[in-house]
């Protein structure tokens, strides 16, 4: 072979080489199925198709969604809550808020209630109510279905939003690991109720009930009508070797595209519902200051 034809092979061959080492780069997701159900799947393969880059989509809920990205043992993950600010091992953790999600109550399709009050649904949770005819349903008991832990991304929000005590005891009638056999529950027992995030309820044969005579809609949850909302996160850790492929993947996601993508699942984008982060500011004053009361009325 001609020495000017073998230096063009080995430049093609090395060029063929680079290109398909980029095309192959995986980065690991794992975290909550709300965010999965959300933006991450559809988000992750337009990334894909725009990059080369895959990204493997594992579940396990917001708690491995921080902690496995601390330990180096996925490279990004999703989760619906913040940080324990406590736990070191979610200590450094990076959290980019890229969406907003809202609580949902569910039940049965063919529940005859459609509309519970915040009271209402505190009571039901605390044991108060337990038929469910007190509600303007059929003389059946309420059977109350959660998530079995408390840090749960909804087991937490639930409890700060509601009760604004994050270890608030819960009338459970069953509880569960993830909030995907609890929707599934849901669609099987006729009695049943639970809380779950609307991105994943709205994809289940469920009722979702309106709250105080609001329906949770992209418009009312977008301009804080509806009131049980709350950030979707992406988690990084700041010393992961692929920290350059996951801020690419974060910039993708609030792009025209990756919000594009967003809207035609339902999902609010994070930058699209700002105003929404001064009404939670508000929110949390206001979980706070309920927290305190409740503190001091019950060491009267």
């Amino acid at each position: 072979m001609p020495v000017k034809s073998l230096f063009a092979f080995s430049v093609l061959c090395l060029f063929s080489a680079v290109t398909f080492a980029e095309s192959t780069v995986t980065l690991n997701w794992v975290g909550c199925g709300i965010s999965k159900k959300a933006y991450v799947t559809d988000l992750a393969k337009a990334f894909e198709e725009k990059t080369g880059i895959h990204i493997n989509i594992q579940g396990g809920g917001a708690t491995k969604g921080i902690r496995k990205v601390v330990s180096g043992e996925a490279d990004l993950g999703g989760s619906c809550r913040y940080q324990l600010p406590a736990d070191p091992r979610e200590a450094g953790v990076g959290l980019e808020p890229v969406a907003w999600d809202a609580l949902v109550v569910i039940t049965h399709k063919d529940n005859a209630v459609n509309n519970l009050t915040l009271d209402q649904v505190y009571n039901i949770y605390i044991g108060n109510i337990t038929n469910w005819k007190q509600v303007g349903g059929p003389d059946a008991g309420i059977e109350v279905f959660t998530r079995k832990s408390k840090f749960s991304g909804v087991g937490r929000t639930l409890r700060k939003l509601i009760f604004a005590d994050f270890n608030q005891e819960l009338a459970s009638s069953q509880t569960f690991k993830s909030s995907g056999p609890l929707e599934k529950a849901v669609i099987k027992n006729p009695n049943a109720i639970a809380i779950t995030g609307i991105s994943s309820a709205r994809l289940r044969d469920v009722k979702i009930l309106q709250l105080g005579g609001v329906t949770p809609s992209y418009d009312n949850i977008k301009s804080g009508k509806y009131q049980l909302y709350r950030p979707l996160y992406i988690t990084y850790n700041p010393d992961s070797e692929k920290l350059a492929e996951v801020k690419q993947f974060i910039r993708f996601t609030h792009s025209s595209q990756g919000r594009k993508i967003m809207r035609a699942n339902g999902t609010l984008p994070y930058r699209e519902g700002i105003s929404l982060v001064s009404r939670q500011i508000k929110q949390d004053l206001s979980a706070f200051r309920k927290g305190a009361q409740l503190s001091a009325d019950t060491n009267k």
